[in-house]
């Protein structure tokens, strides 16, 4: 370094008519090279400090594997854990419980397979399938429609429902992967998955109601979100729903709170279209 200095003051002060300027800047350059080299070691000493202590990536800076093994029938998964603890539930889950098991395993036997791969897949990418597109030109949002190659492997208008064992049925997937997002803590899914739902059409009383009930089942009594979502749709297909069996059939059975919900929200809005607010079942009171 030293041999580089000189060289360096020799070049300058040949190069310049003033010689004792060139020889002084040359000098505090070979002093400025000397103090920027400890100056860069404390920084790359924390950083290696804090990927050490940092529990969700390994000594090898790679972070773990964890295997789950989803549903009755065994399924297996693999995520990072890094990945997984972007979730409140599984990185509290991770810290709270250390793991004897090489192989790092967690079950979820409750869990329905199909469901926790689009969580699996909203963690690493954000969105699930189908995907959220903006419509710029109309300011809106829209489901992605499927290309050429993958027409025939996926379709639109089956993935909108899933079948649910405990169910005994259809239900909307949406509707299923909102329930799982609050399980697991993940709020920004829930409403991906809100706003998904809003954007299905064509679909069965039948699945409506049994899809309805399961909100009602999974969701806390202060969820102010999808429960709102359904009351909203019911009231605003009313026409439909007073001619459906099912409709009946499911306010005979009874055993959940929807159906009251529904009759307060009814009589809200017959309120509101009596005193000449013309309000719809779109107005905050529902949504």
């Amino acid at each position: 370094m030293f041999s580089r200095g000189n060289s360096t003051k020799q070049s300058f002060s040949k190069s310049s008519k003033h010689a004792k300027t060139g020889s002084s800047f040359s000098t505090e350059a070979g002093v400025s090279k000397r103090r920027h080299e400890p100056r860069r070691r404390p920084a790359t000493a924390t950083a290696a400090s804090t990927a050490d202590s940092s529990p969700t990536v390994g000594s090898s800076g790679v972070s773990p594997i964890i295997t789950l093994v989803i549903g009755h029938e065994h399924r297996i998964f693999a995520a990072h854990e890094h990945v997984l603890c972007n979730s409140p539930y599984f990185a509290t889950y991770l810290k709270g419980s250390p793991f004897t098991d090489p192989t790092r395993r967690i079950a979820l036997p409750d869990e329905s397979p199909e469901i926790f791969s689009s969580v699996l897949e909203y963690l690493y990418k954000g969105d699930y399938y189908p995907r959220l597109v903006h419509n710029k030109r109309r300011n809106s949002w829209e489901l992605e429609q499927p290309g050429p190659a993958e027409a025939d492997a996926r379709n639109p208008a089956d993935s909108s429902t899933v079948y649910h064992q405990d169910a005994g049925g259809p239900l909307l997937k949406d509707t299923v992967i909102y329930c799982a997002a609050d399980r697991y803590g993940l709020e920004e899914l829930k409403r991906v998955a809100l706003r998904k739902q809003g954007l299905q059409s064509g679909i069965q009383c039948s699945t409506i109601l049994a899809s309805a009930r399961y909100a009602y089942a999974n969701t806390p009594d202060t969820d102010s979100k999808l429960r709102a979502h359904y009351l909203a749709l019911i009231i605003r297909s009313r026409s439909t729903f007073k001619k459906s069996g099912t409709m009946q059939l499911e306010m005979f059975n009874g055993g959940t709170q929807l159906f009251f919900d529904l009759f307060v929200a009814l009589c809200n809005h017959v309120d509101d279209v009596s005193s000449g607010a013309q309000t719809t079942p779109r107005s905050n009171r529902f949504v």
